[in-house]
């Protein structure tokens, strides 16, 4: 089926950045890099992102392009008149496409809590947020003000899904536009804002008292922190911060134009992912530590944002303002996110099955739905069911967890092993890189070409070596 395409360079590189500046850099990065050391992760992100996460991110770029295809039909035009094991390696794209179908739902339930708090933390008195401050939960049960009123409304069932139901409007609307008066356009104007407003709420935080110990933590190495779970982490971490294994690269690929300079454009999305998710910890992390030291931040986890930053933003003189525009800021990140995860979605639907871009999008939107309410659920009617309780170490993992642990712990490193035989195996370094540098200049070939011989597939076992348990 005819599909249309960016129209010029800058539309794939800022569509492909706001894929990639979401949620993974604002929320995950900075508990991750707080819970595994500071610097240390950083640096360990840094040198992974430079290797593994590039040569997969270029990868799948180049994959789109020269099949303009999805996932499934890239990998089947790949695979054609291949036989035994190079022929069975197109099963790669179903899994490439099958990751997005998963997240999305449970990416809409995180994008409506998000939602929510733009009104919540302008609604309030910024000192109910306080650190000292003590509620009695709906339960019954005491907690601080800020743990109590994110715990009371997820557990609620109506308030999550009226949010749910906003965000997901606002990704299907722009969708619905195509992807050069929809994604194209509406990344065009939201990723500058993003830009300007986390260098403007890094600029408040390091002037926040203390900040500096939160500096020092964030940017200086410690070896001693470093431990094979630091590799691990900075590697999950790369899936989400590049959108990588999960076929939005490869879809946003087959959109490029031929004239179009991939190198320097996976360059640009590249700079553009690596300097959010920085900032994105240089914003948050000094600003929990001059809160409530180091141990504030080392044991912060998943609640940074919806538990911590409440606490933070009420310690500080504007707090309520900053905020307001901190929430404002993670919800632009969500939404460039998670169209381009919808966008995958629609696309592939609409090859595979062969219907129109409006049937498509209708499919997908039942399907939000449906994996959607029961995330929600998870939380209140459904808080009981606890899908891998079957395996020990995974018992008492909730239904978002569950989701979000198969994509990101085991669909992503099989996704990406298959892109790795389908480009080292299939289709040949040689041909990969012609396309790559087919109207210009690529310094990195070589290491590309050793990574994906010799680094990116020993990497991907390791994760899923720990996700099974049998590397703790």
């Amino acid at each position: 089926m005819q599909k249309d395409g960016f129209t010029s360079k800058i539309g794939f590189v800022l569509a492909a950045a706001g894929s990639a500046v979401g949620l993974g850099n604002i929320w995950r990065f900075p508990y991750l890099a707080a819970k595994h050391g500071g610097g240390i992760f950083l640096l360990t992100y840094l040198v992974l992102l430079l290797t593994f996460g590039y040569s997969l991110l270029i990868a799948e770029n180049c994959i789109g392009r020269m099949t303009k295809r999805g996932p499934i039909g890239a990998y089947r035009k790949l695979c054609r008149g291949k036989r035994g094991f190079l022929g069975s390696v197109r099963i790669g794209g179903w899994i490439n496409a099958f990751v997005p179908l998963v997240i999305v739902p449970y990416y809409c339930v995180i994008g409506g809590w998000v939602t929510k708090y733009v009104f919540a933390i302008g609604g309030n008195p910024i000192a109910f947020f306080a650190k000292d401050a003590v509620a009695i939960r709906a339960d019954g049960s005491q907690a601080s003000a800020s743990a109590a009123y994110f715990a009371d409304f997820i557990s609620s069932t109506w308030e999550p899904l009226l949010y749910f139901l906003l965000f997901m409007t606002i990704l299907v609307a722009v969708v619905a536009f195509g992807v050069e008066k929809g994604v194209e356009r509406f990344n065009k104007i939201l990723m500058p804002i993003l830009f300007i407003m986390i260098i403007g709420i890094c600029i408040y935080c390091m002037f926040l008292p203390n900040a500096q110990e939160g500096f020092r933590y964030y940017l200086m190495p410690d070896l001693s922190k470093f431990s094979y779970m630091t590799v691990v982490a900075a590697m999950g971490q790369l899936f989400f911060s590049l959108s990588i294994a999960m076929g939005i690269m490869i879809t946003y690929g087959s959109y490029m134009r031929k004239q179009d300079d991939l190198v320097s454009s996976v360059n640009q999305v590249e700079f553009f992912d690596t300097s959010v998710a920085f900032l994105a910890g240089m914003m948050i992390i000094p600003a929990v530590v001059a809160f409530g030291g180091k141990q504030a931040a080392e044991s912060a986890g998943v609640g940074l944002v919806f538990i911590t930053m409440p606490q933070v933003f009420a310690s500080f003189s504007g707090g309520q303002i900053v905020g307001i525009a901190f929430f404002i800021l993670v919800l632009f990140a969500a939404a460039t996110s998670a169209i381009s995860l919808l966008e995958t979605n629609v696309q592939t639907i609409s090859q595979e099955l062969l219907v129109s871009r409006r049937r498509s999008i209708v499919i997908c939107v039942v399907e939000i739905l449906a994996i959607g309410v029961i995330t929600i659920l998870g939380y209140s009617v459904l808080k009981h069911v606890h899908p891998l309780a079957f395996i020990a170490k995974y018992r008492s993992m909730d239904i978002l967890d569950t989701l979000d642990f198969l994509s990101n712990s085991v669909l992503m490193p099989i996704a990406a092993i298959f892109t790795s035989i389908l480009v080292v195996a299939v289709v040949g370094l040689e041909k990969i890189s012609r396309e790559i540098k087919q109207n210009t200049r690529w310094v990195r070939e070589y290491s590309f070409q050793l990574c994906m011989c010799v680094v990116v597939i020993p990497c991907l076992l390791v994760v899923l070596l720990h996700a099974t348990g049998l590397l703790n």
